[in-house]
């Protein structure tokens, strides 16, 4: 039987996005959107945590806000707890920050420095999704 061309060879991935500042998540989903993929939104890291547990099975990769509250850093580690092969990218506008060069250095899948383009954001999450 001939495929249908018109049906995605896999489902879209599913990205979780957190971030505190209501016109970076709005301008993260939609960019997030534009790229093709799934996504579903946490206003903070407790909530993100929260999100991640409910859909843990479909979650592809985690993109945290590292300045957020319940900061990035604590989010990823509990995460990890949860999963121990989460994919994770921090996001933030402070790059020379020791606690993202330390939970780079124990498993967080990479940095994304904010603010990002779309053809960055695209290039972060093929690299990540793909190791």
């Amino acid at each position: 039987m001939e495929k249908n061309s018109s049906e995605p060879d896999r489902r879209k991935p599913v990205i979780l996005f957190a971030d505190d500042d209501p016109l970076c998540l709005d301008v993260g989903i939609r960019m997030l959107r534009r790229l093709g993929y799934h996504v579903l939104d946490a206003k903070d890291g407790k909530e993100a945590i929260s999100v991640f547990v409910k859909n843990q099975s479909e979650v592809d990769l985690v993109i945290l806000d590292m300045k957020m509250p319940h900061n990035g850093a604590t989010t990823f580690y509990e995460m990890k707890q949860i999963d121990s092969k989460i994919k994770v990218l921090i996001a933030s506008g402070y790059s020379d920050d020791y606690r993202i060069r330390q939970i780079l250095s124990e498993g967080c899948k990479g940095f994304l420095q904010k603010p990002f383009t779309l053809n960055t954001l695209s290039q972060k999450i093929r690299h990540t999704l793909n190791n």
